[in-house]
């Protein structure tokens, strides 16, 4: 399991739909060592703050894996690192693999995972297309969010060593999955996240109640 590819940007206007929207999806690889903080990588910004960044959702990571699949399936033939707005292209760190909860080493820096990535209109922006965001929810490929446990920098080629695995086994696509399932979740699944202690409250206490009403 390692880095493939480091990615920041700032935020940057750009017009949608008529709309001039600031946002920071538009991610670039940098070579070299990159600050890893509390926040976010140094070099790098998120434009709303109300939903994007803080310290839940400090790194976004997205396995390389997916890109063939993603050129295939929007028939295009170049789609560099970070195209999804990743800040840590990777490999070997595939979804259903990695649990809401499990700690990882990469460089000098500890992250936590702490959730799916669930996109919005931004996505859409990035690949003007309007599709892209039920496709990419639907994908199985969502990716996910780390809070930085301890700060340091890291770099392409780093090894990401997983330290610590998550108790209760609630994989990234498991929260997924419960998200989208909302009339056949499955009672045990749902017991488990609400007990991820990484999991951000928002998803614990939605899932909370789904479990009262089952």
């Amino acid at each position: 399991m390692k880095i493939i590819s480091v990615n920041v940007g700032l935020p940057r206007p750009v017009l949608w739909n008529g709309r001039r929207i600031m946002t920071g999806i538009f991610k670039e690889p940098v070579e070299g060592r990159v600050k890893v903080r509390k926040l976010n990588l140094a070099g790098d910004g998120q434009a709303d703050l109300s939903v994007h960044g803080g310290v839940q959702k400090a790194v976004y990571v997205y396995p390389s894996e997916h890109y063939p699949f993603w050129r295939r399936e929007l028939e295009l033939e170049d789609l560099p690192w970070g195209s999804f707005g990743e800040n840590l292209t990777t490999e070997g760190l595939w979804e259903d693999e990695v649990h809401v909860g499990d700690r990882f080493r990469i460089g000098t820096a500890e992250v936590v995972v702490t959730q799916p990535r669930m996109p919005c209109f931004k996505l859409a922006l990035r690949f003007d297309r309007e599709d892209i965001v039920e496709r990419f929810l639907e994908s199985g490929r969502p990716g996910f969010y780390v809070a930085v446990v301890q700060e340091g920098e890291l770099g392409a080629g780093d090894a990401a060593e997983r330290v610590h695995e998550d108790e209760n086994g609630v994989s990234v696509v498991d929260v997924v999955r419960l998200y989208l399932d909302k009339d056949r979740s499955d009672p045990d699944l749902l017991r488990r996240a609400v007990g991820v202690a990484a999991l951000p409250e928002s998803w614990r206490g939605h899932f909370r109640k789904r479990l009262g009403a089952a």
